[in-house]
């Protein structure tokens, strides 16, 4: 598998997991929100992203990680394999409050350059954020899984535990990138 796709809502897992996966089978791995917002959390045009993500997916070696639904159907139809990272809303929230701590002051692997997580007021933002489109990443996911049909494989990943234990079944393959899925 060379050609992956991470989907899930804010705070769910995706960077962790697509970062992992990433080094583990040499591919590189773009990140949505870094492709979306330039310094000063400014947002690029639906045009300009467009272009950046079809840009990427027409590529042979890619994992992206994130949304930008006007053109998850084109990426879906050229990847391999669709990663779902879906916990609970509990976890979801707690990772959200989490990074944000973690990362005050600092820009977070995955983020656009210029772009620094805050602990505070901006938390309880994004905390409100991930609880209220949650509903509205489940069903843009399920939408692509149910039109790609079983030509796309999927993984849907719903705990840290299943997560770790996805990445052990990942084996590379050697003098090449990408990887197979083990049993």
């Amino acid at each position: 598998m060379t050609r992956v796709m991470v989907l899930g809502g804010s705070g769910t897992g995706k960077s962790w997991l697509a970062m992992r996966l990433a080094a583990l089978a040499g591919l590189p791995a773009y990140h949505m929100d870094q492709l979306s917002w330039m310094p000063g959390f400014v947002h690029r045009s639906t045009g300009e992203l467009d272009a950046l993500t079809r840009e990427i997916h027409a590529q042979e070696h890619w994992i992206i990680e994130g949304g930008h639904y006007e053109t998850m159907h084109e990426r879906a139809a050229r990847a391999h394999l669709l990663i779902w990272v879906d916990p609970s809303r509990p976890v979801q929230v707690a990772r959200v409050a989490w990074r944000s701590l973690r990362y005050h002051n600092r820009t977070r692997p995955g983020m656009g350059e210029g772009c620094r997580e805050t602990f505070g007021w901006h938390t309880l933002d994004a905390i409100a954020y991930a609880r209220t489109s949650r509903q509205f990443h489940r069903d843009r996911a399920t939408e692509v899984i149910a039109a790609a049909g079983p030509r796309l494989a999927l993984a849907h990943i719903r705990s840290g535990w299943q997560a770790r234990r996805f990445l052990r079944r990942c084996a590379p393959v050697p003098r090449t990138r990408g990887f197979l899925l083990q049993p």
